[in-house]
């Protein structure tokens, strides 16, 4: 099928992304449907297909665009040698990185049910990448006598819910700015494997 004449994928592509995004944050992936992203973005729902075979792949880039950004910016911050100082750097970053994406953040955490099994498998994967290097930070910290860990995957999984759940109440215009709460859970996080 031939583009219109004056249509844009580099403009039209991210402007259906980005709808999708609002509209499944809010409403929820089975709950919306082609036609009213279409709408959204102002096409006929014919012309979604031009950037998407279907809803079930834009979901799942919607996931992957999340997780590839999030291995991204945290592959660019150095490695401490102490575990401490490395887990407080995770936490700050986790919560940084995350309030700026609310939307994304719970599409990627809340619509991992709606994925097929070969998709669910993929964002898993990227998933479990992020959690490694939480866990390896944990692990040293424990050999090193810093951490106080019965299970390190369980510690894993633990704060990065304790961290991530941060975006379902932080306002920026709430009693505390960004900044003051990542120091607060940075801190918390510490203390919670702290010997």
């Amino acid at each position: 099928m031939a583009r219109k004449t004056g249509s844009h994928s580099d403009i039209t592509g991210p402007r259906v992304r980005a709808a999708a995004q609002r509209l499944i944050a809010r409403h929820g992936y089975a709950a919306v449907s082609m036609r009213q992203i279409a709408a959204e973005v102002g096409v006929q729902a014919g012309a979604l297909y031009l950037y998407t075979p279907d809803k079930q792949t834009l979901l799942y880039d919607l996931m992957r665009l999340h997780m590839d950004e999030l291995l991204s910016a945290l592959a660019l911050l150095p490695e401490p040698a102490d575990p401490r100082e490395a887990l407080q750097q995770f936490a700050r970053f986790h919560i940084r990185f995350h309030l700026d994406r609310p939307e994304a953040v719970f599409i990627a955490y809340m619509e991992l049910r709606n994925l097929e099994p070969e998709n669910f498998a993929a964002i898993e994967a990227l998933r479990r990448r992020y959690e490694d290097r939480l866990e390896t930070i944990l692990r040293l910290g424990a050999a090193e006598g810093c951490f106080v860990l019965p299970d390190a995957k369980l510690a894993t999984l633990a704060l990065i819910a304790m961290l991530t759940g941060v975006t379902g109440w932080f306002r920026p215009d709430g009693r505390l700015s960004g900044a003051e709460v990542e120091a607060i859970y940075a801190d918390m996080a510490l203390k919670a494997v702290s010997a």
